[in-house]
């Protein structure tokens, strides 16, 4: 394969998969199959991906633009062997509610430029120093406990927006958790986009959809953009979402690694600048941060393709469907019931995801600085704690976050020093199954 990860091997005859094996990423299936899987993924990210600009006011066109921009410039950076899409993270969501608030949408783009900025210059970092650093500085217990408390942070949002339309949203949340449970393969992981669309239907019957903006808007154009205003106060809402997206792309190489059963650790800082390239391209026209997908990773395992090939259609499909307004504009059209009934379960499942990391590291809650720093991050970020200095305001996540490291290290140091028996073992400080096995925010 070339340096920029463009031209492939045909994998056996091109149309099967070897019987225990699979198609690698330098590798591919025939050019119609490879497109039949690229068009896929775009569909595994659709519900995930759209759900954010819904949520947050962005325009679903623009997001879908950089979406597969980022996702081209990812496939180069990484020179072909990190087969990845790059979709909306749901960890901006919070950041950029609170920075519309203060200074509008542009406000809220500057943030996300700088948030990319800050996971590019980390990727820097780990591409020449190794990652050793940030498993030490976020360890599962303070991981778990920022990913929990973003989660929570968003339950407001959702009550809000399920109260406008409570039939509407219930219809939506009993849809995802039926679909969920009831299929299996590639519709079981898209229970979010079935029932999203279930949601939708209720919502035509009821009258709660309003198509006046698809029948104005063209078929063939370029999406609305956006310029960006920077405004230092709202660093403080983004520097948390920072540490999350290091820990996805770390647990996205890891997997993907251990998928394919190679050493994928050196293109780690890649797969961290290239993402922070990408969050920092869509805030500078209008669209959301980025970050790897768990629901793309659910397709490569049950097809057994890691074609890089396939995600560069996957990219290009996602640009092509961008041109076409009027398909952003239906996007647009999901009413509040629907997002407010999602929002129920996708908040909920992105707290959930935090335990989940404390559950899979076997983080041990008897030792009081564990209790300690999980129990305060969350209810600094749950209850939204807000503190004001200057010109800076910083809100519950980025207090939670910043409480989770501070008082994990702080009480960590100390009770070094005093030798008691509460320091934290090896297990908390040094463990990354919270890298090899990803939660994710997108």
């Amino acid at each position: 394969m070339s340096a920029r990860g463009i031209g492939w091997t045909l994998h056996g005859d091109g149309r099967n998969v070897t019987a225990g094996g699979f198609v690698a990423p330098e590798e591919r299936l025939s050019w119609p199959r490879t497109i039949g899987i690229g068009a896929q993924h775009v569909v595994a990210m659709f519900g995930a991906t759209f759900l954010v600009p819904l949520i947050t006011g962005f325009p679903p066109s623009t997001t879908l633009l950089f979406s597969g921009i980022g996702t081209i410039l990812f496939l180069i950076i990484t020179a072909g062997k990190v087969p990845s899409y790059l979709g909306s993270s749901f960890a901006f969501i919070a950041p950029i509610a609170a920075a519309q608030t203060q200074h509008g949408a542009a406000g809220a783009l500057g943030g996300i430029i700088m948030a990319g900025a800050a996971l590019a210059i980390i990727g820097f970092i780990v591409h020449t120093a190794g990652a050793r650093w940030i498993q030490v500085a976020m360890p599962p217990i303070v991981t778990g406990a920022i990913v929990a408390l973003i989660g929570l942070n968003l339950a407001p949002t959702a009550k809000s927006s399920f109260e406008q339309a409570p039939l509407t949203a219930l219809v939506t949340v009993i849809a995802i958790l039926l679909v969920t449970v009831l299929f299996k393969g590639i519709l079981g992981r898209l229970s979010i986009l079935v029932g999203v669309l279930a949601g939708y239907v209720v919502a035509m019957i009821r009258g709660e959809v309003d198509f006046a903006a698809i029948r104005d808007a063209a078929w063939v154009g370029l999406p609305d953009f956006a310029a960006p205003e920077f405004h230092l106060s709202v660093v403080g809402l983004f520097v948390p979402v920072v540490l999350v997206l290091v820990a996805e792309n770390i647990g996205h190489v890891k997997s993907v690694a251990a998928m394919t059963d190679r050493d994928l650790d050196p293109l780690t800082g890649r797969a961290l600048m290239a993402d922070g390239l990408a969050t920092m391209i869509a805030g500078g026209g209008g669209g959301s941060g980025t970050t790897t997908y768990a629901e793309n990773i659910g397709v490569m395992a049950a097809s057994r393709v890691y074609s890089t090939a396939a995600y560069w259609v996957a990219g290009i499909v996602a640009i092509l469907l961008s041109l076409f307004p009027k398909f952003g504009a239906l996007i647009a059209t999901v009413p509040a019931g629907v997002l407010g009934g999602a929002g129920v379960v996708l908040y909920g499942m992105i707290g959930i995801l935090g335990v989940r990391i404390w559950v899979q590291n076997q983080v041990n809650f008897s030792n009081p600085i564990n209790l300690s720093t999980a129990g305060v991050a969350l209810v600094i970020g749950i209850a939204d704690f807000t503190w004001t200095i200057g010109d800076l305001t910083f809100a519950g996540i980025a207090l939670g976050t910043a409480a989770a490291l501070l008082i994990f290290h702080g009480m960590t140091a100390i009770a070094r020093a005093r030798g008691s028996e509460h320091v934290a073992g090896p297990d908390d400080l040094e463990s990354s199954d919270h890298c090899s096995r990803p939660s994710k925010l997108g």
